[in-house]
């Protein structure tokens, strides 16, 4: 039989008091637990992705980069993310501003392309000591992503142009806001591979590639990266102007290539989430 103390009570080693401790063991256990996989989400959020091998993403941006412009020019008659033929097309309005109204687009493009490389640049380099942080990257694809998705709505649920009236010489609202708001994201891509220190694959160049592509010494060598890298992105551009412009010539229409690349930023997003992280 157990003893008491004198007041009827156990003493505090007996068994219900140890059963006791045990049942509040579970309950801090669980809170631990919580807060370790609260820790290490926010640590993987806050370091910085492994650059080896992240050409990979920024080679599949020239997709999404051939599939919008590609549908831009053959709706709106106006790039969106190759901004050398909008400044082109800009010097031309200004020449004969009364020949058509394609220089006013490429002029909105080229304006948004420019302010959007400030906010980009500076999401990169402002909130984080480094612009490859994880939750940069997801936070810049999820904006461009939205961007393309505002886009997208105004060319699936806004007006329609007026019959009689050519989409490419229309400068009504529901034709500038999509062309500002794609042009705005455009630049996050170049912004990112600066960012990741793969200076050439901007996605929205390709002259100095070739350039540097047909100059390359090793050109044919059995082992040559950035050879690889240079054949890769026109390649993927073409592609994706191919399949833009037979998309944009459908039921689908350009509201159905933007939905697409609206999802292929999402696939993006989700690749910098799963991307393994530098090494400390």
């Amino acid at each position: 039989m157990a003893s008491t103390n004198g007041y009827g009570a156990l003493p505090n080693n007996s068994r219900p008091g140890a059963h006791g401790d045990e049942e509040q063991q579970p309950l801090l256990s669980g809170g631990s637990n919580q807060m370790s996989k609260t820790t290490r989400w926010r640590k993987s959020m806050t370091t910085d992705v492994r650059r080896d091998w992240a050409d990979v993403i920024l080679l599949a941006c020239y997709i999404i980069t051939g599939l919008l412009d590609s549908a831009s020019i053959s709706t709106w008659g106006s790039f969106v993310s190759m901004q050398t033929g909008n400044t082109v097309y800009f010097g031309l309005g200004i020449a004969a501003p009364h020949e058509s109204t394609r220089w006013i687009k490429s002029g909105t493009s080229l304006g948004c392309f420019c302010i959007g490389s400030v906010f980009f640049s500076a999401l990169h380099r402002v909130p984080s000591p480094s612009p490859k942080r994880r939750w940069i990257l997801c936070l810049s694809f999820t904006l461009q992503m939205l961007f393309i998705t505002a886009a997208a709505a105004i060319v699936t649920f806004g007006p329609r142009t007026p019959e009689g009236v050519d989409p490419k010489e229309s400068i009504a609202w529901p034709v500038l806001a999509p062309i500002a708001l794609i042009a705005f994201q455009s630049c996050g891509q170049a912004v990112a591979s600066r960012a990741l220190k793969y200076n050439a694959l901007t996605s929205v160049v390709l002259t100095s590639i070739y350039c540097d592509l047909f100059s390359d010494a090793e050109l044919l060598a059995p082992r040559n990266p950035e050879r690889n890298r240079r054949v890769g992105a026109p390649t993927l551009l073409l592609a994706g102007a191919v399949i833009g412009g037979v998309i944009a010539r459908s039921s689908l229409g350009a509201a159905g290539v933007l939905w697409i690349a609206a999802v292929m930023k999402l696939l993006v997003v989700i690749s910098w989430l799963l991307w393994p992280a530098e090494k400390e």
